[in-house]
C-alpha cells in the first residue's frame, strides 16, 4: 500500500473507532475526518464534493422536514391512545399494537423520527397502567429496526443502497417487505413468551387509560387532516418515483415544500426540528469513504472478497447477510454500508451478478441493528428516552435479548435469500 492508501485507511479506522468509542459526537468526528482527507490531499475537494450523495442527503433531510410539520398536528399521540383503546388496556396486547405501529411507522418514516413519537407516549401509558416501560421499549426497538427494513425510506442504509445500487421504492417492498412480515410475526410470538404472559395489571389502571380520549391529543385538526393527505401522497410518490423518473429525493424534498406550504406552518420552526449532525455525519462519511475509493483501497477491498468467497455470488450472499448483522450489532450500520457500496459497485463492474449481494446487505445491516444497544440509532435515541423517565436499558440487558432475537431474524432473512435467489 502506498501513503496515500495508509493514510485513508488510517482515518477511516480512527473515526470508526471514535464513533464506537462515544467518546467524541460521530457528527465531529466524521467532519473532521473529511476535512483531514481534503487538506492531506488523499482526496481533491472536487472529488470529495462527487463523492457525496445527495439522494440520500436529501430524502433524509426532506422526511426530516416533512415529519417536523406533521408531528404537529398530534397524529402519532392520537394513534398511540387509540391502539390503547382498541386493546381495551389489556398491556400485552397494547405492546403488540405498539410494535405493529412502530413498525409500520418505521417503514414509512425515519425509524429515530419514529421511536421519538412512540417513546413519550409509552411511558404515559405505561405509568398508567403501573407496568415496567423497559419490555416495551426493547420490543419497540426491535420492531423499528425490522419495520425500517421493510422499504426505501425505513432505515438509512436502505436509502443509500436504493441510491447506489438504483432500487426504488417498490424494488425494496418486493424483495425486503415479504420477509420482515414473517420476522415480524415470529417475534411477536417470542414477546409473548418472554413478556406477554407474565404481565398483569389493576383493574382501576385499565381504567385510567380507556379514559383518555385521543381527540384531546388533536393539536391542529385541519393540520390532521392535511397530513393524512400528504402521508398517502408521499407513500405514492417513492412507490412510483422509478415511473415517474424522479429520485426519491425529489419527492422527499418535494413534499416537504408542498406541506409547509398549504400548512402555513413556520419553516423556522421544521428546520430547527431537522437532525443536523444526522446529516453532517452523512455527509463527512460518504467522503471519509471516498478517499478510500479515490485512493484504490475500496478496489482491493472486493478483489479481496472476490477472491475469498471465489467469486461464489451464493456463497458471497451468505457470508454477506451474516457479517452484515454482526458487524451491525456493534458499529453502526452507516460507515459499514458506506463502506460496502463501493465495494459492490467495483465487483459488478468486475462482471458479477450483485443484485442478491444488495439484499443481503440491506437485510443484514438493518437486521443486525437488534443485536445491541449501540446497533442502531434507534436504539440510543429510545433507551436515552427511558433513562431519563427512570428506567434505564443497560448495554448488557438489551443485548441478552437483542443478539439472540437478532440471530433468528438474520437466519429467516438467510432461509429467504436462499429460496429467492437459489445457489
Amino acid at each position: 500500500m502506498d501513503t496515500q492508501q495508509i493514510l485513508s485507511v488510517a482515518v477511516f479506522i480512527c473515526a470508526l473507532g471514535l464513533i464506537v468509542s462515544e467518546k467524541v459526537h460521530r457528527a465531529l468526528v466524521a467532519l473532521v475526518g473529511a476535512v483531514l482527507l481534503i487538506v492531506l490531499n488523499v482526496i481533491p475537494f472536487e472529488d470529495a464534493m462527487m463523492a457525496l450523495d445527495f439522494n440520500t442527503l436529501g430524502v433524509l433531510f426532506g422526511m426530516m422536514l416533512f415529519v417536523a410539520v406533521v408531528k404537529l398536528s398530534g397524529i402519532f399521540e392520537f394513534l398511540a391512545i387509540k391502539c390503547a383503546h382498541l386493546a381495551k388496556g389489556d398491556p400485552w396486547k397494547i405492546m403488540v399494537l405498539f410494535v405493529l405501529l412502530t413498525a409500520v411507522l418505521s417503514a414509512f418514516l425515519d425509524n429515530v423520527t419514529t421511536v421519538l413519537l412512540i417513546g413519550p407516549m409509552t411511558i404515559t401509558i405505561c405509568s398508567m397502567l403501573n407496568v415496567n416501560p423497559v419490555q416495551f421499549f426493547i420490543a419497540e426497538i426491535m420492531a423499528s429496526n425490522i419495520g425500517g427494513t421493510a422499504t426505501l425510506i425505513g432505515d438509512p442504509p436502505n436509502i443509500m443502497i436504493g441510491s447506489a445500487a438504483g432500487f426504488d421504492f417498490a424494488d425494496f417492498i418486493v424483495y425486503d417487505a415479504p420477509v420482515v412480515v414473517v420476522i415480524l410475526a415470529v417475534i411477536i410470538v417470542l414477546f409473548y413468551f418472554m413478556y406477554g404472559r407474565k404481565m398483569t395489571v389493576e383493574h382501576a389502571d385499565v381504567e385510567k387509560v380507556l379514559d383518555l380520549n385521543a381527540r384531546d391529543y388533536i393539536k391542529d385538526p385541519r393540520l390532521l387532516k392535511i397530513s393524512v393527505v400528504m402521508i398517502g401522497l408521499v407513500v405514492m410518490g417513492f412507490m412510483l418515483h422509478g415511473a415517474l423518473g424522479l429520485e426519491s429525493s425529489v419527492i422527499a424534498l418535494g413534499a416537504a415544500g408542498i406541506i409547509l406550504l398549504v400548512s402555513r406552518e413556520s419553516i423556522d420552526h421544521a428546520l430547527s426540528n431537522v437532525e443536523w449532525t444526522t446529516l453532517v455525519f452523512f455527509a463527512g462519511l460518504f467522503i471519509i469513504v471516498g478517499g478510500m475509493e479515490e485512493t484504490g483501497v475500496i478496489n482491493m477491498l472486493a478483489l479481496w472478497l472476490i477472491d475469498v468467497t471465489g467469486g461464489d455470488v451464493f456463497v458471497t450472499m451468505i457470508v454477506l447477510v451474516f457479517a452484515s448483522a454482526v458487524i451491525s450489532s456493534f458499529l453502526d450500520n452507516i460507515p459499514f454500508v458506506a463502506t460496502m457500496l463501493p465495494i459492490l459497485l467495483s465487483m459488478e463492474a468486475s462482471g458479477m451478478d450483485v443484485t442478491p449481494l444488495w439484499w443481503a446487505v440491506s437485510l443484514g445491516a438493518c437486521l443486525g441493528g437488534n443485536g445491541s444497544l449501540i446497533g442502531a440509532s434507534a436504539n440510543v435515541v429510545l433507551s436515552d428516552i427511558s433513562k431519563k423517565n427512570g428506567h434505564p436499558i443497560t448495554f448488557a440487558q438489551f443485548t441478552k435479548v437483542g443478539f439472540p432475537v437478532m440471530m433468528l431474524t438474520v437466519v429467516i432473512a438467510a432461509l429467504y435469500l436462499v429460496i429467492r435467489f437459489p445457489a
